[in-house]
């Protein structure tokens, strides 16, 4: 038996950042559709002001997020990209750029492999709401 694609997208509906959704229902939904029993689930989020990564999808640990992306890089602080576009966000690329725009997680037996308290959330970083689009690949047998 050879190698399979299967590709899907999801949008995720965010707030003003940093807002954070869990999103790993519908990434375990795209590998149950691909049929792939065994090989990996790559996201992607489209943009440059988004991030994706996986945490324990609690309050407090989400709250603790966001705190320490403004602390990393805060909103008010002055920024060069604001020289250029004025638009207020020059923040929200840092924070983006230092979580990063993708992750791979392990299909074993037609299923992510993640911990008990793992999740995958997508995070916008920017100054307005977002429709972020995440771009899954899933590769495997």
């Amino acid at each position: 038996m050879g190698s399979s694609v299967f590709t899907q997208e999801i949008v995720v509906p965010l707030g003003i950042g940093p807002d954070i959704k869990d999103i790993t229902y519908d990434v375990q939904a795209a590998v149950k559709e691909s049929g792939i029993q065994t090989g990996i689930a790559s996201c992607m989020v489209v943009g440059s002001t988004g991030s994706i990564t996986t945490i324990e999808y609690e309050p407090g640990v989400i709250e603790d997020l966001k705190d320490a992306f403004n602390r990393l890089a805060p909103p008010h602080m002055e920024y060069k990209h604001e020289l250029a576009w004025h638009d207020g966000n020059g923040h929200s690329h840092v924070q983006a750029a230092l979580l990063g725009p993708s992750i791979t997680v392990p299909i074993r037996k037609g299923n992510l492999v993640l911990g008990t308290w793992q999740q995958i959330v997508v995070c916008n970083h920017d100054n307005k709401a977002r429709r972020r689009l995440v771009e899954v690949t899933i590769i495997g047998e």
